[in-house]
């Protein structure tokens, strides 16, 4: 098995790479933009990324975060479906677990489930990791969309991303271990930590 440090910063600069995309002004109008299709698909399958590897977690390391985030995530799923329905969307996430349409995810996947495979720490890190890029990538799918639907939807898992990134960061604290901001900035996940959490509504 590579050696951890490695492994890390592989997943770190693969994440890197998802997270490129250009800013736009806000669409309106009742028909999805190019960018806004191609984000609800992706996002469909970065909720089930997140709910795959923390479901593979609890499945080694019994924790009750990550079998309540897992079902959040399901929610989050549950959530993009619903638009995914109403634009007319072809669903592309896989019904099983660990599989994935987009190569670029399935590898994040395969590599994150390995670091999980580390130890409990580092699942617990690999679940902070996967909030915060998800906050930072929900931010920026903001950015692309002026449809209140979807803006809705968006803001409903950010607030949940970050009640999610509460629980690991203090799970990983209680284990003498602080997370550091690697999307986000520190001072937002400082601001984040040093708040209670949300009511999301239907996350």
């Amino acid at each position: 098995m590579k050696k951890l440090s490695v492994l890390f910063v592989e997943v770190l600069v693969l994440i890197a790479g998802l997270t490129g995309c250009s800013r736009n002004n806000r669409p309106a109008g009742g028909e999805l933009t190019e960018e806004e299709k191609n984000d609800l698909l992706f996002l469909r399958e970065e909720e089930k990324l997140a709910r795959d590897v923390y479901l593979y977690a609890y499945d080694k390391y019994a924790l009750q975060e990550f079998a309540n985030i897992s079902s959040s995530e399901q929610r989050h799923m549950d959530a993009v479906k619903v638009l995914l329905d109403k634009y007319g969307l072809e669903d592309p996430a896989k019904p099983n677990r660990g599989e994935f349409s987009d190569s670029t995810l399935q590898q994040l996947y395969d590599n994150l489930t390995a670091l999980v495979d580390s130890s409990q720490i580092d699942a617990l890190r690999v679940g902070a990791t996967i909030e915060d890029l998800d906050i930072n990538d929900i931010r920026e799918m903001k950015e692309r969309t002026g449809k209140s639907d979807i803006l809705n939807v968006y803001n409903r898992l950010e607030c949940g991303s970050r009640n999610h990134m509460r629980a690991y960061y203090s799970a990983l604290e209680a284990l003498g271990v602080i997370y550091v901001a690697q999307y986000i900035s520190q001072d937002e996940l400082d601001v984040i930590i040093g708040s209670t959490n949300e009511r999301c509504g239907r996350q």
